[in-house]
């Protein structure tokens, strides 16, 4: 791909000296998660509701934590030895099985998914401790292990107690969990840990960040796939096929459109380049939140195209791409210093659409939140042809 195909941003992680690509286990650990993405987006369709989305919402956090953390570990650990490749594979393992679990979190085996999520954290932060650790001080672990175990009281409680008070248990455990997160996981005796502390190398942490976008635009057109596949083959489910595609296509190019390939760039240029690269976690996140509503939207829109399109539906088909626009918006801010006026004007566009789809079917619904980030995309080509920018994230501010 060209420079000017890019929008002139030339990717600088290769010719930075300090740049360590993701190992080849790194990238196999992220197959377990397409199929937990799968999952959560299979789930959350097949119970369209605001319970459901919350509930999928606390899941795709926890799932996401796991993640996170097994990310920034990497950088601390040797994945060349067996100490460290038996922890990733540790980590993959116990993943899969959570993810298998996923579908029924909710229901009979919810104590097992508590259970097997409260040991992923807890072994994974002790063995860190007795052996991956043994050259530096432990204290990192020590303070995600006592953390781990508190909101742990949280997951199990929840398992135990079921039914409504369930959600709400896990959704304070998951709370509990990222903001000891936020603030460093503070522990008595060893203090809070420092963004610099985890030594992230940022190019090789970015380049994870992107390849998590891109499992997730993986598992909507998956999902698309999939749906196509097991339902009858009409005009309308080819148009509406065409449609979602659409979408996930022009979502990849909004991401790199030009914070997506500068991120790394903005790292390096940053005067805190760990704490950039903890809070740009963040807006990946909300953005693979998005993405997971655009796969859940492929599942409803090519099932059934046509008829009347229900508030749950309409919520999920425009609320996907804006959730995507919000941290969309938020990686500019992060790169940039400013968020792109298009973000918003999107947001403004989709709330328009908003009234009208009752009287529409999901098919065309989705063809104009579509729309939407079409002209998005081509404002961004547009204003980047016109505008070479230059990262200027706020920390240097």
């Amino acid at each position: 791909m060209s420079m000017a195909t890019d929008g002139g941003a030339a990717p600088t992680a290769p010719t930075d000296p300090d740049f360590k690509r993701p190992a080849f286990l790194e990238l196999f650990f992220d197959l377990v998660y397409v199929f937990a993405l799968v999952t959560l987006a299979t789930v959350l369709a097949d119970e369209l509701s605001w319970t459901g989305a919350a509930g999928t919402l606390v899941l795709l956090l926890a799932f996401t934590m796991i993640w996170a953390l097994t990310v920034w570990a990497a950088d601390s650990v040797d994945l060349t030895r067996p100490a460290g490749q038996v922890q990733f594979i540790w980590v993959a393992a116990a993943s899969l099985l959570l993810a298998a679990l996923a579908a029924d979190a909710y229901g009979d085996r919810r104590l097992f998914f508590a259970a097997t999520y409260v040991v992923i954290h807890l072994v994974t932060a002790f063995y860190s401790v007795l052996v991956v650790s043994l050259r530096r001080p432990p204290r990192r672990s020590l303070r995600i292990l006592t953390w781990e175990a508190v909101a742990g009281i949280g997951w199990i409680g929840g398992a135990l107690v079921g039914g409504s008070g369930q959600l709400a248990i896990w959704a304070l455990a998951v709370a509990v969990e990222y903001v000891a997160a936020a603030l460093g996981w503070p522990v008595p005796g060893i203090g809070r840990s420092r963004p610099r502390d985890w030594r992230l190398a940022g190019g090789r942490v970015a380049e994870r960040y992107r390849q998590f976008v891109i499992v997730a635009l993986g598992v909507s057109l998956f999902v698309t796939g999939t749906t196509f596949s097991m339902s009858e083959y009409t005009m309308e489910r080819a148009w509406a096929l065409a449609v979602v595609f659409g979408t996930v296509v022009l979502m990849w190019r909004i991401y790199i459109y030009r914070a997506g390939e500068l991120l790394t760039e903005a790292i390096a240029r940053s005067s805190n380049p760990a704490l950039l690269t903890q809070s740009a976690a963040v807006t990946h996140l909300i953005m693979v939140a998005g993405i997971v509503g655009a796969a859940v939207t492929s599942h409803l829109v090519v099932g059934r195209p046509s008829g009347e399109t229900p508030p749950s539906w309409a919520a999920v088909i425009l609320g996907g791409p804006a959730l995507y626009l919000v941290g969309r918006g938020v990686l500019d801010f992060t790169v940039f210093g400013r968020i792109s006026r298009s973000r918003s004007a999107g947001l403004v566009l989709l709330a328009c659409v908003a009234p009208a789809t009752p009287l529409l079917p999901p098919v065309l619904v989705a063809l104009l939140a579509m729309t939407v980030l079409a002209l998005i995309a081509a404002a961004n080509l547009v204003s980047t042809r016109q505008h070479a920018r230059t990262p200027a994230p706020p920390m240097l501010r």
